[in-house]
């Protein structure tokens, strides 16, 4: 039998891994969430040193590249030395490596370090925003919730403040909008007036929540077209979105930015906002 052709890209690689992801065992979903979170280590480390920082044995390494379709690790991880020659490495990489010298330098002007760390945390989730969305997908999105009869907005814990500013700034466009925000304990229920010809916008960062991935679930499979922002092509709600975007989200950090996700909820808005003025225009 043919050997079915393997990704030569990070991107092909990742729509790869995202479409294979429910069919891993567990450990290997381990590592494709490794692999996407930590593509540098993937380029430049042994299989051995991949193994100890993925937490798991060399030979799950293997099997890994094998279930992708690859030959060998080092034919899986050509793909990572060419994204990474391509000098596809966000910002983070560097403001990682500045670091240490920028904590010496805050200490010596007064400059307090957690505001230094957020800050630069901050300039790494944007940048990393604009290298990453497709612009395609940012039209599609933009498209899709301007044919929406409604839209529902849903977001839980830290991520509600970005579907609140998106509830808001909706309804500034005279749009007809919902958050979902469960009052009463009635958060499916409300979820359940989103139709064929809606649309939802859900916002959900590990751990995800598990109401917000249900209803995404639920919601998909009724026809409602969903917008997702997350942090991860591998997110339980990327696999049912008609679009998904993926922000930095800095697993390192107890306290996660949200620069980046309100950066993209408003780019949207916008967008949103000239499409219908065009619109009005050629009425």
């Amino acid at each position: 039998m043919a050997r079915v052709s393997t990704p030569n890209s990070f991107d092909d690689l990742k729509q790869l891994i995202s479409s294979r992801y429910g069919e891993l065992s567990g450990r290997l979903q381990q590592i494709a969430e490794f692999a996407l979170e930590h593509p540098n280590d993937m380029a430049l480390g042994t299989v051995a040193a991949v193994a100890a920082r993925a937490g798991v044995q060399p030979s799950a390494i293997m099997r890994f590249a094998s279930s992708l379709g690859y030959d060998g690790f080092s034919d899986l991880q050509r793909v990572f030395r060419e994204r990474l020659v391509a000098g596809s490495p966000s910002y983070r990489e560097r403001i990682d490596s500045m670091r240490s010298k920028a904590e010496t330098s805050r200490k010596t002007n007064g400059i307090d370090p957690v505001l230094g760390q957020f800050a630069d945390d901050g300039i790494a989730a944007l940048q990393h925003l604009r290298d990453t969305v497709r612009p395609a997908d940012l039209t599609r999105a933009v498209t899709l919730l301007g044919r929406a009869s409604e839209i529902y907005l849903l977001g839980q814990g830290r991520a509600f403040s970005v579907a609140y500013y998106l509830y808001y700034a909706i309804a500034r466009l005279d749009l007809r909008c919902h958050l979902l925000d469960g009052i009463g304990g009635l958060l499916h229920e409300e979820a359940r007036a989103a139709a064929r010809d809606d649309a939802l916008i859900a916002v959900s960062f590990k751990e995800y929540s598990r109401d917000v991935v249900s209803i995404v679930d639920e919601a998909a499979a009724r026809g409602v077209k969903v917008v997702a922002i997350t942090d991860s092509p591998l997110s339980p709600i990327a696999r049912n979105a008609a679009v998904s975007f993926e922000v930095d989200q800095s697993p390192a950090l107890p306290f996660r930015s949200l620069v980046a996700p309100m950066c993209l909820g408003q780019s949207l808005v916008v967008a949103l906002g000239h499409q219908i003025a065009a619109r009005g225009g050629h009425s």
